[in-house]
């Protein structure tokens, strides 16, 4: 049975046809983790950021930048950020981490800026003031969107892992609404970490949402444990690896490094 997808989505399927993976790149550029041979400066990370993607751009079927490691250099570092957006192969989506969601007039001047004006595919959500807050981003219908479903740090325990009344833990009612939402929109997923025993059971359980899945690589997270939960599902699992691709070499050129950390995966 054919499904209609997203564009967003579909581009995903095809880079996974395409690359026989489900690996998106984490682009988290921290100028004291350079590897030698990169100047340790803005422009030192954009060599380095144009670096890992013509090594890899073959390999995988998205990039995530996160963009608090630009913003953490300022207007220079979110400049950046805008170069290494445009940078990146048309074909190969950019979901920008930026973990947006407020008040709607502010969320609609904060989804004008991740897609009007860095021009970014899909970006990732925070759920928790509700459905007003994240409409202006649902209502740029040509991108996509993953809320903050049950994340793969160790303080989702402190509110996401919390039992309801009915005996249900919280993130299972964020991931309800989140369907929802999709069932509405037509362009909503969730974030769902790779670290968490209950991603196995939450795949199952929610066979037709789209995940991106944080947390393998240096978190703790099993590529080859995700990848296996994606059939027979209908969503699919877009797997981010951040720091054990990125940081793969310790010294220029980083070619054959990152390369390897991939295949590896």
């Amino acid at each position: 049975m054919s499904v209609d997808r997203h564009p967003f989505l579909q581009q995903i399927l095809t880079n996974i046809e395409n690359t026989g993976r489900q690996v998106c790149v984490g682009l988290d550029p921290d100028i004291e983790l350079l590897p030698a041979g990169y100047d340790r400066s803005l422009l030192g990370v954009e060599d380095f950021l144009r670096s890992v993607i013509d090594c890899s751009h073959d390999l995988v079927v998205a990039y995530k930048p996160n963009i608090s490691f630009f913003e953490a250099y300022g207007i220079d570092g979110l400049r950046v950020l805008e170069r290494v957006i445009a940078y990146i192969p048309s074909y190969l989506p950019v979901i920008l981490d930026a973990k947006r969601g407020d008040i709607g007039n502010t969320s609609r001047m904060q989804a004008r800026f991740l897609f009007d004006s860095l021009n970014a595919s899909a970006t990732t959500l925070h759920p928790y003031m509700g459905e007003d807050s994240l409409t202006p981003f649902f209502e740029y219908t040509s991108k996509f969107h993953f809320v903050l479903g049950l994340t793969s740090n160790p303080g989702s325990a402190d509110f996401e892992l919390m039992e309801m009344k009915d005996g249900r833990p919280l993130y299972c009612h964020v991931l309800d609404k989140i369907v929802t939402w999709n069932d509405r929109y037509h362009n909503v997923g969730a974030v769902v970490g790779a670290t968490q025993s209950l991603f196995k059971s939450i795949a199952c359980q929610y066979p037709t949402l789209d995940f991106l899945v944080p947390g393998v690589g240096s978190q703790g997270g099993g590529y080859t444990d995700i990848v296996d939960c994606q059939s027979p599902r209908l969503g699919l699992l877009i797997v981010n690896v951040g720091r054990s691709i990125l940081y793969a070499s310790q010294q220029k050129p980083i070619a054959e490094s990152v390369r390897k950390s991939i295949l590896s995966l």
